[in-house]
């Protein structure tokens, strides 16, 4: 068991047991991974996620580079070709989608009020891949403001609040730096979304060609194929949890919905590489400054953007047509080679189980340091 007390609050909970890897990341807030199937030589990993109160399941596959082991999100379904063509093409012309009712919907959320500062939606949508690009970037802070709820209800002051940080209760920014996300930022998202719709378009015409009952057959990486984590042409990353990284020797805090650039590519001997922050909800982290960051939470970083993605793809298969938005393509899908899994539904009992057992742990440490200095003295 690892246990990691983030640097304002929190702690994540790492640990390996009877095949089954668990995370928490608050409360009984994490995943619950365990081995599923194995395809084509690649072991595919069921992954149960807890997150406040709601289940889902997401499949993800293993493999290594540079010696160290790897799981990347593995969609359980593909749209046909022509969606995601569709999605990252120009549209004939730009688009208008509100907040309100009709559009987003985002309006009177206390979550939007509060990042109202830090995030503005684009006032038209040229094409799919910028409203998708701003659903990925809401949904991070829906998540950010939840877990700032959840910290504060688990004790005052814990994080995310007061002067220093970002939000006043009015949704402006408290603090003096440049705390909102730039057009240039959330043009770097939009092309990471686009060169990932174009990936997944790709895949979705078959990769190696397709099974028996026409479902859609995609290679694994290799052994020694560069994770996106370190994919050279992958350069922006949307933070998807609260983690504490390092700036000029001391610790701060990113938040999710912060971005951050990848500046260099070959890990260290702590498995960490060098990042710009490009933005940020917080001064302590705030923008220009260089962190130095784990490559295995930059994957999660991706991991989770895809996944996000495949959720935005869904609303956008659902909205197209409606409310001005141009109508889409064939938007059916087809399963892929590895079927979705059931959610693991005892995922929140074991959580809880494993934060009780970090209790205990943490409490038995605590007391033999004690009684150890108390010997020595």
């Amino acid at each position: 068991m690892q246990i990691q007390h983030n640097f304002r609050g929190g702690r994540t909970v790492v640990s390996e047991r009877s095949g089954a890897r668990m995370v928490t990341t608050g409360r009984e807030d994490g995943y619950v991974q365990r081995a599923y199937m194995t395809r084509r030589g690649r072991t595919y990993y069921s992954r149960t996620v807890y997150d406040h109160g709601a289940y889902r399941v997401g499949i993800y596959r293993g493999y290594d580079y540079g010696g160290y082991h790897y799981y990347g999100y593995y969609p359980g379904y593909w749209y046909r070709p022509g969606f995601y063509g569709w999605a990252y093409s120009p549209w004939d012309s730009p688009v208008h989608w509100g907040v309100g009712i009709g559009g987003w919907g985002w309006g009177g959320s206390p979550w939007y009020g509060f990042y109202g500062g830090y995030f503005a939606p684009y006032p038209m949508y040229p094409s799919a891949a910028f409203w998708l690009t701003d659903y990925l970037i809401a949904a991070n802070l829906q998540g950010a403001y939840a877990d700032r709820a959840d910290a504060n209800a688990d004790a005052a002051g814990s994080y995310d609040q007061g002067s220093s940080n970002y939000g006043n209760g009015g949704g402006q920014a408290a603090n003096s730096g440049p705390v909102m996300l730039t057009p240039e930022v959330k043009q770097a998202i939009a092309e990471e979304v686009k060169a990932q719709l174009a990936t997944d378009q790709q895949q979705s015409s078959g990769g190696q060609g397709a099974s028996s009952d026409g479902r859609a057959l995609v290679s694994s990486p290799a052994s020694g194929e560069v994770p996106p984590a370190l994919d050279p042409a992958r350069r922006t990353f949307v933070v998807d949890q609260n983690i504490t990284v390092v700036s000029e020797g001391q610790e701060c805090q990113l938040t999710r919905g912060d971005v951050i650039t990848r500046l260099t590519d070959t890990p260290d001997g702590d498995q960490n590489v060098t990042a710009s922050v490009s933005a940020s909800k917080r001064t302590d982290c705030g923008a220009g400054k260089q962190v130095s960051i784990s490559v295995e939470d930059l994957q999660e970083m991706h991991n989770h953007f895809e996944e996000q993605l495949n959720s935005g793809m869904k609303a956008l298969a659902e909205k197209q047509g409606t409310g001005g938005l141009p109508k889409a393509p064939d938007t059916s899908t087809t399963a892929s080679d590895v079927p979705l899994p059931p959610p693991d539904t005892n995922a929140a009992k074991d959580l809880a189980g494993q934060q009780a057992t970090a209790d205990q742990t943490e409490q038995q440490v605590k007391e033999e340091t004690a009684a150890d200095s108390d010997r020595r003295q």
